[in-house]
């Protein structure tokens, strides 16, 4: 039986590696890193990155809600729709994936920050507590201060409707003298040449 292939042509289709010119090129990294000369060194030391801190601004995901915006294709990334991002200059289309991304690892290291958080020690944590107490929050209030509050409010909203009733009483007596003015005394109306506004005709 002939065979069918030309010579010299490998039919198999696998792959065949040659042992000697791996174990040469093992033995060729080995040496460099011997040597203190492996690539990754040759890039420089690693960067050292700060911990992961807290934000120190209030993140803006509403001052543009709700309003219209003409966008163009040439206008500029921080004019597009959308959340731009003047760290890693790119523009995020929704508030979820905006605060996914500034929350990730990319824009943090675009920061400057790794991934990880400082441990805080113990007298860390008491002296923020500290903190905290002496810096009490506006807004925040114990059980007596909402039943004041809320006393407060019914009397603001009973004295609104007062007033608001006033207002009208004092509409109504407007009104009143206003029509009284606009009556004319019958003797004077007839001295004036002023009849009846009634037609004359019967």
């Amino acid at each position: 039986m002939a065979d069918n292939n030309p010579a010299g042509v490998d039919n198999t289709f696998r792959r065949k590696f040659d042992r000697e010119e791996y174990l040469e090129r093992a033995r060729e990294r080995e040496r460099e890193e011997a040597d203190g000369r492996s690539k990754s060194k040759a890039k420089g030391p690693p960067v050292q990155r700060k911990p992961l801190k807290h934000r120190d601004y209030v993140v803006d995901l509403e001052s543009r809600l709700g309003k219209t915006q003409v966008v163009t294709p040439i206008a500029p990334l921080s004019q597009q729709a959308g959340y731009y991002c003047s760290v890693c200059e790119c523009v995020v289309k929704d508030s979820a994936n905006y605060l996914d991304h500034i929350n990730g690892k990319k824009h943090q290291r675009a920061l400057g920050m790794s991934m990880r958080v400082e441990r805080a020690s113990l007298d860390q944590v008491r002296e923020r507590f500290e903190l905290l107490k002496k810096r009490k929050v506006p807004g925040s209030f114990s059980e007596q201060d909402l039943d004041e509050r809320i006393i407060k409010q019914q009397e603001e909203e009973e004295e609104r409707r007062r007033q608001r009733r006033e207002k009208k009483k004092e509409k109504k007596k407007e009104k009143a003298a206003v029509e009284e003015e606009t009556e004319m005394d019958p003797d004077i109306a007839a001295m004036m040449g002023f009849g009846s506004f009634h037609s004359s005709k019967k």
